[in-house]
């Protein structure tokens, strides 16, 4: 039997039962929980975000309690305890390796085998008298109810998509409304998942940004900082702006963006960021270097945005793994052969006179 840790930081206490101390949480989160998830939402320790896996109560829940099957990425935990307010319930914790649900299930952590496993590890039959547990609607793709139930003879039953349903759900009788099994992606939803996406692409582009300046300093008619200060400059502008893109503002824009495809969408609005800054450039079309440059930036601007926005298929609620396999099967392709054509071009315009 495998009972979690009584000194993890949110711990507020333990619950004496049948078979040993388990630990006690409250449905309010502290500064450090918040902290912890405002670093997750920016990539710093992401993939170390998480608690142990068993069984926790929340409040004092007796055996007569519900109870709730959720992951150990520690912000899944909290959003739980923290919907559920002042009621009293058992809180399972599989071991998704710090995984989401949703992304979880569709990776095999939160799966059927998991499930069956912690049932027996945690030692839940024991501690509840009753055999219904409730999972998250999005645990769906990874949990066969049927073999749960044949497997460790507790029933399955799915609950809402959304914690905060979680209440109205157990006040009706575990009976969800159509609303509470329909998956909307707002803008807010789609804002909190922006930090981690500009900061992995932050990562390339403190490499490139230097380069980039640099080589903008060689060829030309003026000297080696008089072009960097100009051409090269101009190369941080157009990729902290294919950044930007794709990043940001194609998440932010995404259900307004033309075409279903991601790299279509990011791809669309990185020529119209593209027109922006040659526009801004006006004035320096007339040499055949400057014209040559415009051009490859029409190139590199779209391809790096669509790269970047195809990237956040992963985030989205309405993409299929079948969907986004046959996008890249065309879209990597384009993406790679339109940089390489932008790059070309771009590094052919430093030494034309």
């Amino acid at each position: 039997m495998s009972l979690p840790g009584l000194k993890q930081p949110f711990v507020s206490g333990a619950v004496r039962t049948s078979i040993g101390r388990l630990p006690q949480v409250k449905p309010s989160l502290h500064w450090p929980d918040h902290w912890g998830a405002i670093k997750a939402r920016w990539g710093i320790g992401r993939m170390n975000y998480m608690l142990d896996p068993g069984l926790y109560a929340l409040g004092n829940p007796d055996p007569e309690s519900s109870v709730l099957v959720t992951g150990n990425y520690k912000m899944s935990f909290d959003q739980l305890r923290e919907a559920m307010g002042d009621r009293h319930v058992w809180i399972l914790v599989l071991d998704t390796k710090g995984i989401n649900v949703w992304c979880a299930a569709g990776k095999g952590t939160f799966g059927t085998e998991e499930l069956v496993q912690r049932i027996e590890s945690s030692g839940l039959a024991s501690v509840v008298s009753h055999r219904k547990l409730i999972l998250p609607q999005l645990a769906g793709p990874g949990v066969a109810a049927h073999k749960v139930k044949k497997l460790s003879g507790f029933r399955v039953i799915y609950g809402p998509i959304k914690a905060v349903d979680l209440p109205n759900f157990m006040d009706a009788g575990l009976k969800a409304t159509p609303k509470m099994r329909r998956k909307t992606f707002p803008t807010r939803e789609r804002v909190v998942l922006i930090p981690v996406e500009l900061v992995s692409a932050l990562k390339w582009a403190l490499l490139a940004l230097p380069v980039f300046f640099l080589i903008g300093g060689l060829g030309g008619t003026g000297g080696f900082w008089s072009n960097a200060s100009n051409d090269g400059l101009f190369a941080v502008l157009s990729l902290l702006a294919a950044l930007t893109t794709g990043a940001v503002l194609t998440p932010l824009l995404l259900p307004w963006l033309p075409g279903r495809t991601f790299s279509l969408k990011g791809f669309s609005l990185g020529l119209i960021a593209a027109i922006v800054l040659v526009v801004v450039r006006t004035g320096t079309e007339g040499l055949w270097q400057n014209r040559v440059e415009i051009l490859s930036w029409f190139f590199l601007i779209p391809a790096i945005a669509a790269y970047l926005a195809m990237n956040f298929t992963g985030s989205s609620t309405y993409t299929s793994l079948s969907g986004v396999k046959k996008e890249m099967k065309w879209a990597l392709p384009m993406q790679i052969s339109t940089s390489g054509i932008g790059l070309f071009l771009w590094l052919g315009s430093r030494f034309i006179t």
